[in-house]
């Protein structure tokens, strides 16, 4: 039996996949196409979640398919059972599953034992569904191609931050990306970011410098200084990311009327100010809307329905 095609980081995309994938989304988007009739997705999920679970339920809705969500206390991925016994059953199940989960090494092994294709719905290294919302936002509002244009992100080298510039940096963007000393990204992604960069005529820059980031960028992303599961953190990160706040001084280093960005949820006054998230130039809650349609595209993509959608 062929093994399944799953997305568990952004790098396992190529750069023809990841605009193939906003192609779809974006048709998705115009026309929603019930595609996937009888098809069923299952939710495992160990990490609360809000834009995730809906977005993913919708989607599924729109493809004319079902959505199971498996509450954690339920299943107890690797404690009330292995997790490669889970990854077999629910395989017998269902024809999909989402996993949002802690550590990237969870996903996968469980996508190891999985015959079905495993959607990597956020771990603590990477975040690829948001990521591919994130660039559908900014083909609506930037243009369809996206080489040349400009994106900062300041803040926290996360999860986040990780998929979004793999991603971007793939379709050609000059992104920039300011962290404090002690949270820039892993080395591996750096890496990964700069190679892409060099394939497809983008530039990649990090730095910690918030200001250099930001300085004439068109679109400028922030995401929350304290995580899930650093919650004990939070004091020391207050202190450590306070130079690195998205606010109206250091919007002001962008280009006039850029871009704000966020993932969600927001801690207003921390990572970001009030009068910044909502300003006439936010496109926070578009990102939030796009993950129905990336996920949608992605759904689709893994199951092999995609030559069914229509532009």
């Amino acid at each position: 039996m062929e093994s399944p095609r799953h997305l568990l980081s952004s790098a396992q995309l190529t750069p023809e996949e990841t605009l193939y994938l906003l192609d779809l989304a974006a048709a998705l988007k115009r026309r929603p196409q019930r595609i996937l009739p009888g098809k069923h997705l299952a939710l495992l999920f160990e990490k609360a979640s809000l834009r995730t679970r809906v977005s993913f339920e919708i989607a599924m809705d729109h493809l004319g398919a079902h959505t199971m969500y498996l509450d954690p206390r339920e299943v107890g991925l690797g404690e009330r059972e292995a997790i490669r016994d889970v990854a077999r059953v629910i395989a017998r199940y269902v024809d999909i599953v989402a996993v949002r989960t802690y550590g990237q090494t969870i996903i996968e092994e469980y996508a190891r034992f999985s015959s079905i294709p495993v959607i990597n719905a956020l771990t603590d290294e990477e975040h690829p569904c948001q990521a591919l919302a994130d660039l559908l936002t900014l083909r609506e509002h930037l243009g369809t191609d996206l080489r040349g244009h400009s994106l900062a992100f300041v803040g926290d080298g996360n999860n986040v931050s990780t998929s979004l510039v793999i991603t971007a940096t793939a379709l050609g963007m000059d992104v920039r990306i300011a962290s404090p000393p002690r949270y820039q990204l892993p080395e591996w992604a750096l890496v990964e970011a700069q190679t892409r960069a060099r394939n497809s005529g983008g530039t990649f820059l990090a730095t910690t410098d918030p200001v250099e980031a930001v300085r004439g960028a068109e679109a400028v992303y922030t995401d929350v200084w304290t995580s899930m599961g650093q919650e004990r953190e939070a004091e020391r990160r207050k202190i450590d990311f306070a130079a690195y706040q998205l606010n109206s001084a250091l919007v002001a280093h962008a280009k006039p009327g850029a871009f704000i960005m966020h993932d969600l949820p927001a801690h207003r006054g921390e990572e970001i100010t009030d009068d910044v998230f909502e300003s006439p130039t936010s496109i926070i809650f578009d990102q939030a809307e796009n993950r129905t349609w990336a996920q949608a595209a992605v759904v689709a993509f893994l199951l092999g329905a995609d030559r069914a959608i229509q532009p």
